[in-house]
C-alpha cells in the first residue's frame, strides 16, 4: 500500500533506492544547520546598537523548517525535492540587519511578505507561465550553470581551489584533508562505475571515516543536546512594520532571489529526475512552487530566512531518488538531528564535497541540448552558465541570461519569437539588477538637472 502511494513501482525505484538517496541529500545539504544560524545570528561580526537573534534557537528552527518542508514536499509533490532556508538569502537576510534598515522580526516580516506574494503569483499561474516561457536550450542552460555552480562549491568545499588576491582563484595545496576528501571521491566513481547504489553515501562516510582516523575530527562533548530556546526568534516577525514603501526593495529582491532560484533549481533536478512530460512541461510544477511560498511563510513564522528548493537534492536524485520518498526521508533525518546536532557535525565539509563533484559531472550533460548553432539562444545560454557559477549566485546568472536573450531576439528583428511572460521574467530581471542602484541613480539625475 505505501509503495502504491509514493508510486515506487511506477518510477522503477525500491524503499532502499529512496533511503540512500534521502540519506545521501541529507548528507549534502547538513551543512546548512551549521551555516544558517551562524550567518543570521551574524555571528564574528562586531556590532552594536543591533540585537542578534539567538544562535541556539536559530539551529532548531532550521532543522525543524527543514524537516517539516521537506516531508510537506514528499507527501503533497511527491517529488525528490528537499527544502530548507536557502544560502544567499540568508547572506541578504543578514545584511538587512547589518545595514540597520530592518530588526530581524521586521526582516521576517518582509520574508513572510515575499512568500506571500509567491503564493499569490503561483495560485493565479503566473509562476508557471513565467517557467514554460523560457526557451529550452537556456533551460538547459541553467542546468549546466549550476552543475558548474556545484562543481565550484565542491572544489571550495574540498580545499583544491582556495581565494588568491591576485588571480581571485587559484589551486590550494594537497593537504592531508583534500587527499582525504579525494579518497572518498575515489571511491564514489568506483561504486559509481559498478553501478553500485549508494556510492556517494559509502564516499562520504568513507571519508569521514578515514578522518576520523587520522585524528581531523573526534567524537562531540555529547552526542545528544536538548538545549534550545525555539522561543526566541518564533512567532516573533512583524509583518505590519515590513508594510512599508522604503522596504520594497528588499521584499522584492528576496522574491526574485528566491523566484529564480527555486526555479532554477526545480528545473535542473526535475529534468534529471524524468519528471518532464513530452511536451516538456515539468509535471507538479504548480504544487512545487506552492509548497515552496508557502514554506517561506513557515520559515519565517518559526523565525528563519526564506526557504527554498535546494540543489544538493540533485545528489539524492542521481542515487536513484525518483518519489517523494527521498525528501520524506531526507525531512525525517532533518528533525531526527534536532537533538542530535553534535553527531551530524562530526561529518566534514570536505567529506561531502566530493559527491558535489559528481553532482556537477551528470548536471553537464543537460549541455547537449542546447542548440549553440543558433546564436540566438547558445549566447544566451553561454551566459547563463557562465554567471551562474562566476557571480557565485544562480538568480544573478539567469537575470543576465534573460536579458540577454531578449535584447539579441530584439535586435535581430523577432521580437515574435519572444513569449509574453519573458517581457515580464526580462523586465523582473533588469529591475533586480539595478534596483540597489536607483537611489543613486536618481541622485546623479538631480545633480545634473
Amino acid at each position: 500500500m505505501a509503495e502504491e502511494t509514493i508510486q515506487l513501482g511506477a518510477n522503477r525505484s525500491n524503499i532502499r533506492i529512496e533511503c540512500v538517496a534521502g540519506l545521501t541529500t541529507f548528507l549534502t545539504m547538513a551543512y546548512i544547520i551549521f551555516v544558517n544560524p551562524s550567518i543570521l545570528s551574524l555571528e564574528g561580526i562586531e556590532l552594536t546598537g543591533i540585537e542578534r537573534m539567538d544562535k541556539q534557537a536559530l539551529i532548531a528552527v532550521t532543522c525543524l523548517v527543514s524537516g517539516m518542508a521537506s516531508i510537506i514536499v514528499g507527501v503533497v509533490a511527491r517529488a525528490p525535492i528537499a527544502m530548507a532556508p536557502g544560502m544567499g538569502l540568508n547572506a541578504f537576510f543578514a545584511s538587512l540587519l547589518i545595514s540597520g534598515k530592518m530588526s530581524w522580526q521586521t526582516a521576517l516580516g518582509a520574508v513572510f511578505l515575499s512568500g506571500l506574494f509567491f503564493l499569490i503569483l503561483t495560485l493565479l499561474g503566473l509562476r508557471k507561465r513565467l517557467v514554460e516561457a523560457i526557451p529550452e536550450s537556456l533551460i538547459s542552460a541553467i542546468a549546466v550553470g549550476i552543475g558548474l555552480f556545484i562543481t565550484f562549491m565542491g572544489l571550495v568545499n574540498l580545499g583544491i581551489v582556495v581565494g588568491d588576491e591576485h588571480t581571485l582563484v587559484k589551486a590550494g595545496p594537497l593537504d592531508g584533508t583534500v587527499l582525504i576528501g579525494l579518497f572518498g571521491l575515489l571511491v564514489m566513481i568506483v561504486l559509481e562505475k559498478r553501478k553500485i547504489k549508494g556510492g556517494l553515501v559509502a564516499g562520504i562516510l568513507a571519508a569521514t571515516i578515514l578522518a576520523a582516523i587520522f585524528g581531523k575530527v573526534g567524537l562531540p562533548e555529547k552526542f545528544v543536546s536538548l538545549d534550545m530556546n525555539l522561543q526566541a526568534v518564533a512567532f516573533k516577525l512583524d509583518i505590519l512594520a515590513a508594510l512599508k514603501w522604503s522596504f520594497f526593495g528588499s521584499i522584492f529582491t528576496l522574491m526574485f532571489i528566491d523566484m529564480f532560484d527555486s526555479v532554477g533549481t526545480l528545473v535542473a533536478c526535475c529534468y534529471q529526475a524524468g519528471m518532464v512530460q513530452p511536451d516538456g512541461k515539468i509535471k507538479g510544477l504548480d504544487r512545487l512552487l506552492g509548497i515552496d511560498a508557502v514554506a517561506t511563510m513557515i520559515g519565517a513564522v518559526f523565525g528563519t530566512s526564506t526557504t527554498t528548493s535546494y540543489i544538493e537534492s540533485a545528489a539524492g536524485i542521481e542515487q536513484g531518488g525518483r518519489t517523494g520518498l527521498t525528501s520524506i526521508v531526507t525531512g525525517a533525518l532533518f528533525l531526527i538531528a534536532l537533538p542530535l546536532v553534535p553527531i551530524v557535525g562530526i561529518v566534514p565539509a570536505y567529506a561531502t564535497a566530493p559527491a558535489l563533484l559528481m553532482v556537477g559531472l551528470y548536471m553537464m550533460k543537460e549541455v547537449k541540448r542546447i542548440d549553440f548553432a543558433n546564436l540566438e539562444e547558445a549566447f544566451p545560454s553561454f551566459i547563463i552558465i557562465v554567471m551562474i557559477a562566476l557571480s557565485y549566485s544562480i538568480s544573478t546568472g539567469l537575470a543576465f541570461g534573460f536579458v540577454s536573450f531578449v535584447i539579441i531576439k530584439l535586435v535581430s528583428g523577432k521580437i515574435r519569437d519572444v513569449k509574453p511572460a519573458m517581457w515580464i521574467i526580462a523586465l523582473l530581471s533588469i529591475l533586480f539588477l539595478t534596483i540597489d542602484r536607483i537611489p543613486t541613480l536618481i541622485d546623479t539625475i538631480k545633480s545634473l538637472v
